[in-house]
């Protein structure tokens, strides 16, 4: 028997592969299906079954094109519907893969099909448990998400979400594995480790909402409290995953267009599509295509796409560094952003050689912002970072306005006279004011390296403020 984590740091989201005497199985796959499959022939292996927790939210899965692929049967728990062929299991039904066992455990809360998997090993003793979405390592599943579609109030999902846990997971064997479907910067919780691996005996003392003395009405009132609203994508990611989706390989293909510097300037005047450049932040700012949105692939990419474009439908036009286009596509195609339109041929450089307008961002050190402060303290500093971050520390009179609702506040920023924006370390302070200047807001200057470069000078700080003071 072998397990595999597959762990994408930019979704914070697990699936897994596992294999037992010439069988495999894959729970939650990425839509990218490649890996799996490659993975099966290195080891001679025929994936058997695709197991879903859940109609996820936050990305498309690679259940169904994994499935054509293989041949595989693509398994959901109790109350799930498709539109393409699936198994409907039982709450109890035991699958075989191998000498191993896997048993659907129905865990409604989260959304009502949602269901953990329990593997049983070769003995038939309890070994691990894919717990999806339903307990993570330090939280639990957000109820709210499907409230909506279920017809059900996110209290109800919580009370319900409340008896999955205590009737399903806390009765398990102390030693099994937790195996969640998600970490730490996920959207689907609020108080997940950066651990990606658990058992169930150190959920059951560490995590609040698994406390024994817990009432019912304790849990829903913890688990509910700070969530921050569903992002605008998760509903579309909900319905390709339950209706399924164009392939990779198509998308690639279609993504994959080429164009020159007046081609692309047309593109960009006669649709309604958004310029996004996905380097480097520091080669961002040294020049880039007006009204360009910067969100770098080396940064939580998918996440914050999802976030600050809204429209999963709106057409895109690309900048990349060359050997980037096929990774950007990909990586747009996990959160449902389909509709690449083209790509500046020849990057930047291409776009300036051809003599077309390169706008750039003002930046300034943490030591020059210090100076500047000394001599006038009531310059204008914004800081982009979370509740959290600017609440724990802060620059003395700093305005916060978090990325994630950065337009919801366009309004609150000068339009004259210079500003100063930060975050921590200068990724999205950098998204921020790309954001700003699309929207004909170009005063705002970027403090390079953020906050942790502000920390090392003598900046006035303010700690532990008031949460409730703060806006999202």
């Amino acid at each position: 028997m072998e397990i595999k984590q597959i762990y994408t740091g930019c979704l914070s989201q697990g699936s897994y592969y596992i294999k037992c005497n010439g069988e495999a199985a894959v729970v939650d796959p990425l839509r990218e299906v490649q890996q799996y499959i490659d993975l099966a022939e290195k080891d001679g292996v025929k994936i058997k079954y695709v197991f879903e927790t859940h109609f996820h939210a936050d990305f498309v899965s690679g259940h169904v094109t994994l499935a054509e692929k293989t041949g595989a049967e693509i398994i959901y728990g109790p109350t799930a519907k498709t539109d393409f062929d699936s198994t409907i299991a039982q709450d109890g039904q035991r699958f075989k893969v191998g000498e191993l066992e896997i048993e659907v455990l129905h865990t409604p809360g989260h959304t009502m099909e949602s269901s953990c998997f329990l593997l049983y090993d070769k003995k038939g003793n309890q070994h691990s448990l894919f717990s999806g979405d339903t307990v993570f390592l330090g939280d639990v599943g957000r109820p709210d998400l499907a409230q909506k579609a279920a017809d059900i109030s996110q209290e109800q999902l919580a009370g319900i979400l409340f008896d999955s846990i205590r009737e399903k997971i806390m009765p398990l064997e102390d030693h099994v594995v937790i195996y969640p479907g998600h970490g730490a910067g996920s959207a689907c919780g609020k108080n997940m480790s950066q651990e990606t691996v658990g058992s169930i005996q150190h959920e059951r003392a560490t995590n609040y909402a698994l406390r024994s003395d817990m009432t019912r009405e304790e849990f829903v009132r913890e688990v509910l409290e700070g969530l921050m609203p569903p992002l605008d994508y998760f509903g579309f990611n909900i319905q390709m995953n339950k209706a399924g989706y164009t392939s990779i390989e198509e998308l690639i293909q279609h993504g994959n267009n080429m164009l020159t510097p007046d081609e692309f300037e047309n593109a960009a005047n006669t649709t309604k599509a958004v310029i996004l450049d996905v380097r480097h932040q520091n080669e961002f700012v040294q020049g880039f295509v007006p009204r360009s949105i910067f969100i770098g692939l080396q940064g939580g990419f998918a996440p914050w796409v999802g976030t600050l474009l809204v429209d999963v439908k709106t057409p895109i036009l690309l900048v990349v560094n060359e050997g980037q286009e096929e990774e950007a596509v990909i990586r747009l195609s996990r959160v449902g952003f389909d509709n690449v339109i083209g790509v500046l041929d020849g990057g930047i450089l291409s776009w300036s050689q051809a003599g077309k307008e390169v706008d750039t961002i003002e930046t300034t050190s943490a030591k020059e912002l210090e100076l500047t402060l000394k001599s006038n303290p009531n310059t204008a500093v914004y800081d982009v970072r979370k509740s959290g971050e600017f609440n724990a520390k802060h620059i003395q009179e700093a305005k916060h306005t978090a990325l994630g609702f950065l337009n919801d506040h366009l309004q609150e920023y000068p339009r004259e006279g210079g500003f100063y924006i930060h975050c921590e370390g200068g990724y999205r302070s950098v998204i921020a004011n790309s954001i700003l200047k699309a929207h004909g807001i170009h005063n705002g200057i970027d403090v390079l390296g953020g906050y942790a470069a502000i920390s090392q000078t003598e900046i006035p700080m303010n700690e532990n403020v008031c949460p409730s003071t703060l806006k999202k």
